[in-house]
């Protein structure tokens, strides 16, 4: 396709990052990798780009979208206060993949927010992510770059296959070293809510803040009211195929053993050999095996800790089961 450039994830071209900035500043759409996965980026204080996004990824208005921001001048612009919680979380996690809730400024557009009065703030650490906010010199609201509900794009192959010429460019710069999603945390509510598990986990943000809860997934019909953050109904991230779970290798197997006997074609997710590698590779797995036409995809779940909440989430609202615990 004519709408991808292959970049260097270290360091990459400027001249391909400028092509990208100025897509951006006419109103286009750019699909870049972060160090969790690709996202689908706008100018984030342009209501009709923003709306862009959601007619490119079929993604309902009720969901909200992440803003990325270069430097903390930026954050505190989009900001209607500075809370205490946020200097500490950025102090110790940005740039990086965690996502804070706050009360949003006058200018940021509803388009960006599903109307609610928060957004969503990350500052992204992948080489290529920092280059383009640099070079846009404007904060980019940015989504995964996939249709919705589907598994997030951690190849830029995943794009194309989702999106195709649906957007105007694609930084291709190889696999996303982390492969989940970052967390989401909601500031605004006491004690501090985690509304999607990801890259920093909830131990790690307990270290800094003292308790914080997990929230419940929401159904699609609540959700019309307009999400806290993304991620957060019950089922997403879902292939074609039917995706079911199991907590012990022997369920697993057995079940295996029976869908075999029942001539269905059927997939297993490769679980080994650490949480870390499950991280990078669940989305690229879960669209492999709907490539090759399996009805059923099979996946032992990792514990609730560390990075292993994040990808047990996935796997869950996958599954259409929610998510998180």
């Amino acid at each position: 396709m004519k709408n991808i450039i292959k970049v260097d994830p270290k360091s990459p071209e400027r001249r391909a990052i400028k092509d990208a900035a100025e897509i951006l500043h006419a109103g286009g759409l750019v699909a870049f990798p972060t160090e969790t996965v690709y996202g689908l980026g706008a100018l984030a204080l342009d209501p009709h780009a923003v709306r862009k996004i959601f007619t490119a990824k079929d993604r309902p208005d009720w969901d909200p979208l992440i803003v990325h921001v270069r430097d903390l001048a930026m954050a505190h612009a989009l900001m209607k206060r500075l809370l205490p919680q946020f200097e500490l979380l950025v102090s110790r996690f940005w740039p990086g993949p965690l996502t804070l809730v706050v009360e949003k400024a006058a200018q940021v557009p509803d388009e960006a927010t599903a109307r609610r009065a928060t957004v969503a703030l990350r500052m992204p650490w992948h080489p290529v992510a920092a280059a383009l906010l640099e070079a846009t010199g404007a904060p980019i609201a940015a989504p995964s770059a996939n249709r919705f509900g589907r598994p997030s794009p951690t190849r830029a192959e995943h794009v194309v296959e989702d999106l195709g010429d649906r957007v105007d460019l694609i930084l291709d710069a190889g696999p996303t070293p982390m492969g989940v999603e970052s967390t989401v945390i909601d500031l605004t509510q006491s004690p501090p809510a985690i509304l999607r598990p990801g890259g920093v986990s909830r131990e790690q943000l307990e270290k800094v803040l003292g308790p914080v809860r997990l929230a419940a997934g929401v159904a699609d019909e609540a959700a019309q009211t307009g999400l806290a953050g993304p991620g957060m109904t019950i089922k997403h991230y879902a292939p074609r195929a039917v995706v079911e779970l199991f907590e012990s290798p022997d369920e697993l197997h057995a079940r295996a053993d029976k869908l075999r006997q029942e001539g269905k074609r059927i997939g297993v997710l490769d679980t080994a050999p650490t949480v870390e590698r499950l991280a990078q590779t669940v989305f690229a797995q879960l669209r492999d095996l709907d490539t090759q036409g399996m009805e059923t995809i099979l996946c032992l779940l990792p514990a609730p800790q560390g990075l292993g909440l994040a990808v047990r989430d996935r796997l869950l609202r996958a599954a259409g089961k929610g998510g998180q615990t």
